[in-house]
């Protein structure tokens, strides 16, 4: 258990070692909540505004659909954007069906 003071205008510095096991970083926000137990701070880590995108419940499905497609090898390699392109072009020709005789 760490132990801190309370100081002038009411700060506090959490231990080091509190710090490092709840991943906080300088400028982090923490909620502040009066318990049967005591007082529980909570972090609350914001997300920069312009990545709010990434976490939006349709992106986060996306996501997690690309994951199974990832472990189901159901994925395709490119080494340059040139073979991207090049099989992204092969696969939209339309294939001519050969007239029956």
């Amino acid at each position: 258990m760490s132990r801190t003071t309370v100081r002038a205008k009411g700060q506090i510095t959490l231990p080091d070692d509190v710090r490092r096991a709840a991943h906080l970083e300088e400028g982090d926000l923490l909620d502040a909540e009066i318990t049967t137990e005591g007082i529980l701070l909570r972090p609350q880590k914001l997300i920069d505004a312009t990545q709010t995108w990434f976490w939006t419940t349709d992106w986060q499905a996306g996501e997690r659909d690309a994951d199974v497609d990832h472990a189901a090898e159901r994925v395709s390699t490119f080494a340059s954007g040139e073979e991207l392109l090049g099989s992204l072009r092969q696969r939209s020709k339309p294939t001519r069906q050969r007239k029956k005789s």
